[in-house]
């Protein structure tokens, strides 16, 4: 076994591997660009390397540097983890004439299944059922159109060396296909330093199903059940869960065996995962091999109990496989969800900046629930806009799919994140969705059940009345505490007025709130007359989150304070609360409403980034629709398109240039 090893990573990638390595005795080297000095990854390791400027293809994809660090650092093997050069075949060859051990696959099965155009070659070599498609490299935009013209649309434009959803675009008609083909091949440049692209044919309601290989360096493979990924959002994985509410035993065994024999045809010796394009009537067709640990791996090691990042580094070492498939079991479900830096309410731009809090909610292994949090970040730190806007993995199992969902719901309204946007609420109100729980997915599910993008959930019914009763609790200790600040004048006795008005966005609910027996209890009078509701919480002013019950039903709600009131979050639902008097609710109810000034002749940076390309020039005459610059953040290019038709007055920025959130690029006539 191994006694140091190094990962050629960052981020919560880096975080895991450097945990399952402690807990073998390994000794942790960590690398890290200018940018991660500060990171959490550089303080778990037992020792760090920098290795360069903050851009990715300046340090964490220079293969010289990684090497230099292991010799500068004593390294015996590498674990690249996921994305960077994880699936590039000249990293593990220049370890190997280094003398510096690869924990992944060997090379041949890199070239053969990691690059995506050589892998759906041998896929059909071995007689696997493929989407139809181009598998040869296409040289440009006109070459795109003719190819896709005869596969016949929609198509995907795919980087050769693709994953994590960069570098692929869906064309629907030849106007597309140039503007994808070219944003495909930058994205796969900047990501991957390979702009290869192909096309295939797009299925129309897919599933994305996926199976966990595990092999060694003696020829044994086994798979370790399927994944489904199927919650996409731009072809990236949201939602992750195992196993899938699609397959039946027949089909789950089918194609485990194909990935099995796929894996062997190459003579896979790691953890990989085999990607199917799965139909509604369980028809599947291989898509991709990953040669790498996926994103989403959690869910396979929670539902056999099997450590992935454990069986890669003794796999490395040489050992045998302990393993054989009858060994392997599936116990429960587990659902993953990505929290990333982005912001739902604008279509999911990107945001950057400092963690002012990050208090995820507690792991946990009992009473039949397992809470995981995968994550490389802590409170105060930054998250960057050159690498992946992640911020953690949130993992729940369970006995069934519907206690894992519960569990993931009551875990995410138990996060608590400010100083930047971030997907918890679209998550928090995808647990809830019906067709979500009943397991009806494919890969178009965000686009279709939101099509004009997530927008703020209003509080209504139940949720509604629990978070108008929060309020009033919040409410209530506040004013218990002002009454027992020292130092007040003695005097007539204050009496708390019982009687509330608490309005939750546009609507009002009255109500009576009292203490009693250590309780706060809140009964509701007016047209909300539902009874009486009992709060206990152990919340006091300043907590992000209030934990408590309600008539002895659990829940966390989320609190920031604002002026005279708070923003409350829960199970998806963001609003404003204010609490009032009767009398202070009629002057209420009289203030003007502040609106937002006309800003629609300007087209602003919706995220910090930097600019690729101007598409423009001064003075002249646009369409609604058409291009007008392009903005890099977090690794994706956004195309930022002209919502109304006008003549481009002036121009603000030049590609290069590094812009703020709602920095103006440049404006209307």
């Amino acid at each position: 076994m191994f006694k140091r090893i190094l990962i050629a990573n960052r981020g919560e990638i880096a975080c895991r591997i450097i945990k399952t390595a402690r807990r073998l005795g390994i000794t942790t080297v960590a690398v890290y660009s200018e940018a991660d000095r500060d990171s959490l990854h550089v303080e778990m390791a037992d020792e760090a390397v920098p290795i360069g400027p903050p851009p990715a293809a300046e340090s964490y994809l220079v293969i010289d540097k990684i090497v230099d660090a292991c010799k500068r650092s004593g390294a015996q093997a590498v674990h690249p983890g996921y994305g960077f050069l994880s699936e590039r075949e000249a990293f593990p060859k220049a370890l190997e004439a280094a003398g510096i051990v690869f924990i992944g696959p060997n090379a041949k099965a890199i070239a053969a299944m990691g690059d995506k155009i050589e892998s759906k070659k041998a896929a059909a070599r071995a007689n696997v059922s493929t989407v139809p498609g181009h598998l040869g490299v296409i040289e440009d935009d006109a070459q795109a159109r003719k190819i896709a013209d005869e596969i016949g649309y929609p198509v995907m434009i795919k980087a050769s060396a693709g994953g994590g959803g960069k570098g692929m675009r869906i064309a629907h008609s030849r106007a597309e296909v140039a503007e994808g083909f070219a944003r495909a091949r930058s994205e796969a440049k900047s990501s991957f330093g390979d702009d290869r692209v192909f096309i295939e044919k797009f299925i129309t309601d897919p599933r994305h199903v996926e199976i966990q290989v595990l092999g060694d360096k003696h020829g044994n493979v086994i798979h370790l059940g399927e994944r489904e990924c199927s919650i996409q959002r731009r072809n990236q994985k949201v939602v992750e869960e195992a196993p899938s509410p699609l397959l039946d035993e027949g089909t789950r065994q089918k194609m485990g065996e194909q990935a099995v024999a796929l894996a062997k045809a190459v003579g896979y010796d790691s953890a990989g995962t085999v990607e199917f394009v799965a139909g509604q009537d369980k028809s599947f067709y291989f898509l991709e091999m990953n040669t790498r640990l996926q994103v989403e791996h959690p869910v396979t090691e929670l539902v056999t109990g099997i450590d992935l990042v454990e069986q890669m580094i003794r796999v490395a070492a040489g050992e045998k496989l302990t393993l054989t498939q009858k060994d392997v079991k599936f116990t429960g479900w587990a659902v993953e969800s990505r929290i990333y830096a982005e912001d739902p309410y604008r279509n999911f731009l990107p945001s950057v900046g400092r963690l002012v809090k990050y208090r995820p909610p507690a792991e946990q292994s009992d009473g039949g629930v397992t809470l995981r949090n995968d994550t490389g970040v802590f409170e105060g730190g930054e998250i960057s806009l050159f690498y992946d806007p992640m911020i953690a993995k949130l993992v729940t199992h369970a006995p069934t799919r519907a206690q894992a969902i519960a569990a993931q719901a009551d875990a995410l309204d138990a996060f608590t994140i400010e100083g930047i946007r971030h997907n918890i609420p679209f998550l928090a109100a995808l647990m809830a969705h019906p067709r979500w729980r009943e397991g009806k997915l494919s890969t178009g599910f965000i686009a279709e059940e939101f099509p004009q993008g997530f927008r703020p959930v209003e509080p209504e019914g139940e949720s509604a009345l629990a978070l108008a009763a929060v309020a009033a609790a919040i409410d209530h200790v506040l004013g218990e505490r002002k009454r027992r600040i020292s130092g007040q004048m003695n005097g007539r006795a204050v009496t708390r007025e019982r009687q509330r008005v608490v309005r939750l966005g546009d609507t009002e609910h009255s109500l009576d709130v009292a203490r009693a027996n250590g309780a706060i209890e809140v009964r509701f009078t007016g047209k909300s007359k539902t009874g009486i509701r009992h709060l206990a919480s152990d919340w006091k002013p300043g907590d992000p989150l209030w934990r408590g019950s309600i008539d002895g039903s659990p829940l966390a709600v989320q609190v920031r304070t604002l002026r005279n009131g708070f923003h409350l979050g829960f199970r998806g639902v963001e609003t404003r609360a204010f609490v009032y008097t009767a009398s202070e609710a009629a002057y209420a109810r009289l203030m003007p409403v502040k609106k937002a000034a006309d800003s629609c002749k300007q087209v602003r940076c919706p995220m910090p980034g930097l600019v690729v390309s101007i598409a423009v020039t001064q003075g002249q005459e646009v369409k609604a629709g058409e291009t007008l610059a392009v903005v890099e953040a977090m690794k994706m290019e956004n195309v930022l398109r002209a919502e109304i038709d006008g003549t481009v007055k002036t121009i603000h920025a030049k590609p290069g240039d590094s812009l703020a959130v709602d920095a103006v690029i440049l404006e209307f006539a």
